[in-house]
C-alpha cells in the first residue's frame, strides 16, 4: 500500500515539473550553499560525507529558498537543496543542523546516481533514508544529544508512531 506521504510528494514533484509549477516558481531565491551556510566545508561530519571533494561539492551546491512550507529536501531533478525560509528563520537550530547533515548525505547519494525517493519502500524502510538517518544519529550523539532528544528529532508529521519506532530501531535509537 502506498502511503499518503508518497502520494503527496509525487503530486508535488509532478506539479513542480509541470509548466504551471515552473511558471509559479515557489522559489524566493537561489544561491550557493556556502553563501548561506558559512564554513560548513570545515565541519568534520560534512568532510566525512564528501571527503576531499567537500569544498568543490559545497561550492557548487545550489540552495533554493522557498516560501513553501516544510523543512528541506533534495530536488531529485537537479540535486538542489530546497529549504523553507520559514524553517530557517523559526526552526530549532540543532534540528536545522541535523537536517542539513541528513540532506547532505542525500546530495552524495544523488551524485552517485541513487534513487532518493524509491517508492518500492516506505519512507522509514527506504535505504537512502536509513543511510542518511544513521549518519545523522551518529552526529547527534557526537553533539551529546540523548536518545530521547534524538527520538524527538526523528519524529515528523508524515510518519506514524509505529513507523517512528521502526525507524528508531533501525538506526539504534532507544525510546
Amino acid at each position: 500500500m502506498i502511503k499518503l506521504e508518497n502520494i503527496l510528494f509525487k503530486i508535488f514533484r509532478v506539479f513542480r515539473r509541470s509548466f504551471l509549477g515552473r511558471f509559479l516558481n515557489f522559489k524566493i531565491s537561489s544561491c550557493i550553499f556556502l553563501y548561506y551556510f558559512k564554513d560548513f566545508e570545515k565541519v568534520e561530519a560534512v568532510k566525512k560525507i564528501f571527503g576531499k571533494q567537500t569544498l568543490d561539492i559545497l561550492g557548487n551546491l545550489i540552495v533554493d529558498l522557498t516560501w513553501f512550507g516544510g523543512y528541506m529536501y533534495i530536488d531529485d531533478t537537479n540535486g538542489h537543496l530546497v529549504v523553507s525560509s520559514r524553517y530557517l528563520n523559526k526552526g530549532n537550530k540543532i534540528d536545522i543542523y541535523l537536517d542539513l547533515i541528513h540532506e547532505l548525505v542525500h546530495v552524495k547519494q544523488f551524485l552517485e546516481g541513487r534513487n532518493l525517493f524509491d517508492s518500492k519502500y516506505s519512507y522509514v524502510d527506504r535505504p537512502t533514508e536509513l543511510e542518511a538517518y544513521a549518519f545523522t544519529v551518529k552526529e547527534a550523539r557526537r553533539l551529546g544529544l540523548s536518545d530521547a532528544r534524538i527520538f524527538r528529532y526523528l519524529e515528523t508529521e508524515w510518519i506514524s508512531l509505529v513507523d517512528l519506532k521502526r525507524l528508531a530501531n533501525s538506526v539504534k535509537v532507544k525510546y
